[in-house]
């Protein structure tokens, strides 16, 4: 797949080249981390892990259920392009501590002892958009927080135990600002602002907290990206990290070194400042490759930390023990696939992805519709059914999310199959934005599927994610059916 570290002693951006969105990431002694919204995706709220900002792997997740609505277990439509968004991650005092605001509900600060949790959680008694936490070196603990219709920066300041806001004022003003996030540079306090509209970064600086503040653009999607801050390294210099919209992948998050100009930072090299370098030199020499989890045979006890639900699941309808070896997905009741609970999913990775997955079909039931595809703006299927003379029959189809509502679309004609093992395969091309769909009775010999299969980016509508890969059964009667997935692997073309 996709590999940053050259080997050389050099990387390549994006680190992941994966929807890995809203980036906070800190250091912890020889330890990075990395925080990123995972909307209602379950388990939410991801923590990545890595020892030199290039060579990441997935920690954990922070939210083993999502919690605060009936939505979340896709009630009233669920809550797609809603959910945890831009978690703010701090160490101190040996914990850990993320500050996240659910959309719609109040913000939570979650502790643990150990980045692998548990998590414990304090509701605060307001909603802080993209809430920013800061701890600063005396332990007080504040919130800086900005809405982007507003672009009022707002600071919360936060009790010892940050269970409670006990102040709140306004430090400054950044038409646009969202996404705030602080730091300390010796003297100085620096506070970066996302401007999505203009799809640009700002950094304000101030010797104290509550300003006054000086503000100067740096950089911008056409030179890196626009959300994000710095992380310091062991030996003290300075990393950057900025999310970037990069089409039908989603948002990544690029690596940057930065360099300090009167107490400035600077994003790129004193050769070529003021953008990321597409190539830069490794912050950390010497760590060896590492990179998330992708394929699966289903052989754990656990799912793979790779894999999400689309919303909380039903967990009465999946199994890993029933048939070990196997995943096995029952078909939950639902009029759609839109609507639909326990869709299996993990990120496409650019610049091209093939996922092939291994199933058993001779458990489907008249009704079910269940298979394999991308899962997004435009979610492009292999759908298996039974017909009701007891035939299985493969036929493909385009769930494009819009905004009147989903709407669904076949494309070409049904095939006739048996209902034994199938193989089936769906290949993104992040550089044209098509899929291409297959499938295959023996694991050899291929049939592709006719038809056009794009594949975009959209946060009005669709999941407000990158495309990903989609496992899922449904029926709209329920009912007893199911497949078993023996394997998933995933390679690049």
């Amino acid at each position: 797949m996709w590999r940053s570290d050259l080997g050389d002693g050099t990387y390549r951006n994006p680190p992941l080249n994966a929807d890995y969105p809203d980036p906070d990431i800190i250091r912890v002694g020889e330890d990075f981390y990395f925080a990123s919204t995972t909307f209602v995706n379950t388990p939410g709220l991801t923590i990545l892990h890595s020892r030199d900002l290039v060579n990441w792997d997935i920690a954990g997740h922070v939210m083993p259920r999502l919690e605060g609505s009936p939505k979340y277990d896709l009630g009233d439509g669920g809550d797609y392009r809603r959910g945890v968004f831009a978690p703010s991650l701090r160490h101190h005092n040996g914990r850990f501590y993320i500050a996240v605001t659910p959309v719609g509900q109040n913000t939570r600060i979650y502790s643990a002892a150990s980045i692998g949790g548990p998590w414990t959680t304090r509701e605060l008694d307001r909603e802080a958009f993209d809430p920013g936490l800061f701890i600063d070196r005396d332990g007080r603990a504040f919130i800086a927080t900005a809405a982007g219709s507003d672009g009022t920066v707002r600071l919360l300041t936060l009790n010892a135990d940050l269970s409670a806001v006990t102040g709140e004022q306004k430090i400054h003003y950044v038409l646009g600002a969202e996404g705030s996030k602080l730091i300390r540079r010796g003297d100085w306090y620096y506070l970066f602002n996302a401007i999505p509209r203009r799809l640009a970064l700002t950094v304000s600086r101030s010797k104290s907290l509550t300003g006054p503040w000086e503000t100067r653009e740096q950089i911008d999607d056409t030179t890196g990206g626009h959300q994000g801050a710095l992380v310091d390294l062991p030996d003290g210099g300075w990393y950057g990290f900025v999310m970037l919209d990069a089409g039908a992948i989603g948002r990544v998050t690029n690596i940057s070194p930065v360099f300090w100009r009167d107490d400035w930072p600077v994003w790129g090299t004193p050769e070529a400042p003021g953008r990321v370098p597409d190539v830069a030199a490794k912050p950390i020499l010497g760590k060896p490759f590492v990179e998330p989890p992708s394929s699966d045979d289903f052989g754990g006890s656990t799912l793979g930390r790779q894999w999400q639900w689309n919303h909380n699941p039903d967990d009465s309808r999946w199994s890993l023990t029933e048939r070990p070896g196997f995943l096995r997905l029952k078909a939950t009741t639902s009029q759609d696939f839109w609507t639909a609970r326990n869709t299996l999913i993990q990120k496409g990775q650019a610049p091209g992805s093939r996922g092939v997955v291994k199933l058993d079909v001779r458990g489907l039931a008249p009704g079910d519709a269940c298979g394999f595809g991308t899962f997004g703006k435009f979610s492009n299927q292999l759908v298996v059914t039974r017909t009701p003379e007891g035939r299985g029959a493969l036929s493909a189809r385009v769930v494009e999310s819009a905004e009147a509502g989903p709407r669904t679309e076949a494309r070409g004609e049904t095939r006739a199959i048996p209902l034994t093992d199938l193989w089936l395969s769906v290949e993104m091309d992040f550089k044209t934005d098509k899929t291409a769909l297959a499938y295959s009775l023996d694991g050899q010999s291929w049939t592709a599927m006719p038809g056009d299969y794009p594949l975009a980016f959209a946060w009005r509508t669709g999941t407000f994610q990158g495309e990903q890969f989609g496992l899922f059964c449904h029926n709209p009667g329920g009912g007893a059916g199911r497949i078993d997935v023996d394997s998933f692997t995933l390679t690049r073309p």
